[in-house]
């Protein structure tokens, strides 16, 4: 709810755990809860613009009626669940392919057509190759502008910017293949490239129950 034209993908799992004709009621509901609540965000959001619209000195409010506003006019693309057996192979295989058809329409995601420049790929390419080289640590973190001496080794990116890199490095944070966080001012210049460092960190850090457990230590 909080990224522009997000699109999102219900997935639904332990199909197993069901009964076969329990699955069709449950995806209706669940679909029905969510169209619910989105029905509620809009209604909420309303009332709120309407609120400060309505205030005695609205001129104060400014701020909060265009970050409203803001999120009023973002659209949320929410696509039919799909019933996942994890330990079924071939829902897998379902699930992947799903997944692979709606990347590939262009009303959903109008830039799958978009071309990327050679430099994209190659400094790409050259970025798997350094996150996997025996001398990068095993949290995958480093800093940009070292970064950015380490692909300018490479002959072909010798002239590489540190304003076309961070383009790419956008890029290559929306694909996922790094983790940038150039919003957030004590990280903007650290580049994580093995997302999959900070998934079992957060795994370690955030846990159900967490307060609980730490409280029941003496």
């Amino acid at each position: 709810m909080r990224v522009p034209n997000s699109v999102v993908l219900p997935v639904g799992t332990h199909v197993d755990c069901c009964q076969k004709e329990e699955v069709e009621v449950k995806r209706r509901d669940i679909m029905a809860k969510i169209m619910a609540m989105l029905a509620e965000r809009k209604s909420n959001l309303a009332h709120f613009i309407d609120n400060l619209e309505g205030s005695e000195e609205p001129e104060f409010y400014v701020d909060q009626w265009e970050r409203l506003k803001e999120m009023e006019s973002r659209t949320l693309t929410i696509l039919n669940l799909v019933t996942v057996n994890c330990t079924d192979y071939h829902d897998i295989k379902k699930l992947e392919a799903t997944i692979l058809e709606h990347v590939k329409n262009e009303e959903l995601f109008p830039e799958v057509t978009r071309v990327l420049p050679p430099v994209y790929r190659q400094v790409e390419a050259a970025i798997v190759d350094i996150a996997q080289s025996e001398e990068m640590a095993g949290h995958g973190m480093m800093d940009l502008q070292y970064l950015l001496s380490k692909l300018s080794q490479w002959e072909h990116l010798a002239n590489l910017g540190r304003e076309l890199l961070q383009d790419i490095l956008r890029y290559l944070h929306r694909i996922g293949l790094v983790v940038w966080y150039e919003e957030i001012k004590h990280l903007e210049s650290t580049v994580f490239l093995q997302p999959t460092f900070l998934i079992t960190m957060f795994k370690l850090l955030v846990r159900y129950r967490l307060v609980q457990q730490l409280e029941s230590i003496s």
